[in-house]
């Protein structure tokens, strides 16, 4: 008995790996190895989630040895079944030991995985913002080589392989190597590149890489620094816990501000053409939710109407900004969005699947969860949920799976 009992081919568009103390260093170059801090888990929440064994986080490297050893203990595995989408983070079946997860996949019943890091969509970012280019490649390097190895287990996990686009020169390069890993998607910041926008000219090649390919680009929370200016939690009352109880994740506040970098970037690209130049190049915004998308595509519209008879670029464009969003966008919303709604206001096209797994935030049933928003959905927009419109964004990636 699997955890999909919709009947349905379901593919997900966001699951994760848990990244050990020292996964970015055992994955770096020797010459940038010393420089990439290892992870010491602040607050320690993840790792309380996990296991009794990792509280005491005085000796990591001790604390995950033995948390392997349980996770590969016959009494551990003998009810994975029935807790599958119980176990959370480092608890959870699969989450770090690559070759736990296809057994995930057989207990979830699900088509494939698009598989993202945890703790380093920020660092990955800052490092690009950092003004040391060769820090950032480096890093993403590493990235890219751990991403690559831990999916390699199962041709059913999609590696997302991380793209800097701070220099411009290199950009198209360095996605295309991420292309000959074997990277399913090329993930990028989805907040604005250091020094020149996202829509620059000069990122074409990355953007014609990845259409030639047949790959997304997908962009994931996290990857955009402060998502609100700091002095708004200063209220004089005391900070709410978050959904791990501690106070490392977003909250209301927070969750409020997810959607604006994805917002703004998705269409300056538009605005300036990026869309029209690449047709066939598709965009996965993936955990940034998507109960946004229906009335930023009607901000769009006014845009295009108020601006187009005094900006040539937005007469150059041959479709409404709708139009593009439909054709070349696609969104996961939250477990606790209304995906009815969504795709009565947006169309059927932008809306995707997603388990968050091993995540708490993905909750436990998020198909129970989905399906009650779509009682009134039709059965074509509920297949295209869950199948047809995450095969329209993998393109080529998905290969066989594609059924």
């Amino acid at each position: 008995m699997t955890y999909n009992s919709t009947g349905l081919v379901v593919h997900d568009a966001d699951a994760h790996i848990m990244e050990t103390p020292t996964w970015l260093r055992d994955y770096a170059d020797p010459a940038i190895r010393d420089r990439l801090e290892v992870l010491t888990y602040p607050g320690g929440n993840e790792l309380q989630q996990s296991s009794d064994l990792l509280d005491r986080r005085d000796d990591l490297d001790d604390a995950f040895a033995r948390l392997t050893e349980r996770h590969r203990s016959a009494e551990y595995v003998a009810v994975e079944a029935e807790e599958i989408m119980l176990r959370k983070n480092f608890a959870a079946t699969g989450s770090f030991l690559a070759e736990d997860r296809p057994r995930v996949l057989d207990l979830l019943g699900f088509a494939s995985q698009l598989v993202f890091n945890t703790f380093h969509n920020t660092r990955l970012r800052d490092w690009e913002h950092s003004g040391d280019i060769d820090l950032a490649i480096g890093a993403a390097r590493a990235h890219n080589r751990g991403m690559a190895e831990f999916c390699s287990v199962d041709p059913r996990l999609l590696s997302t392989l991380y793209v800097p686009l701070a220099d411009i020169e290199r950009a198209g390069e360095l996605a295309r190597e991420a292309l000959d890993m074997g990277a399913a998607a090329l993930l990028v910041a989805s907040g604005c590149p250091p020094g020149h926008s996202p829509s620059h000219a000069g990122l074409d090649p990355v953007w014609a890489a990845a259409q030639e390919a047949g790959v997304p680009i997908v962009f994931h929370v996290g990857g955009t620094g402060e998502l609100l200016d700091p002095n708004y939690f200063c209220n004089g009352l005391p900070v709410p816990p978050d959904f791990h109880g501690g106070e490392e994740n977003f909250r209301s506040v927070d969750y409020m501000a997810i959607p604006v970098p994805p917002a703004q970037t998705l269409a300056t690209m538009l605005f300036d053409g990026v869309f029209e130049r690449f047709p066939d190049l598709k965009i996965g915004v993936i955990e940034q939710g998507a109960i946004w998308v229906p009335s930023w595509m009607r901000q769009m519209e006014s845009a295009f109407d108020a601006f187009s008879r005094h900006e040539e670029r937005l007469r150059g464009l041959s479709m409404r900004p709708s139009d593009y969003v439909r054709r070349q966008m696609r969104f996961t919303p939250y477990p606790t969005e209304d995906v009815g709604w969504i795709i009565e206001q947006a169309g059927p096209q932008v809306a995707l699947f997603s388990s968050d797994y091993p995540h708490v935030e993905g909750g436990r049933r998020p198909i129970e969860r989905f399906e009650r928003s779509m009682q009134r959905t039709g059965d074509a927009a509920r297949h295209a949920f869950y199948h047809d419109n995450f095969v329209d964004l993998m393109g080529s990636a998905l290969g066989s799976l594609a059924r």
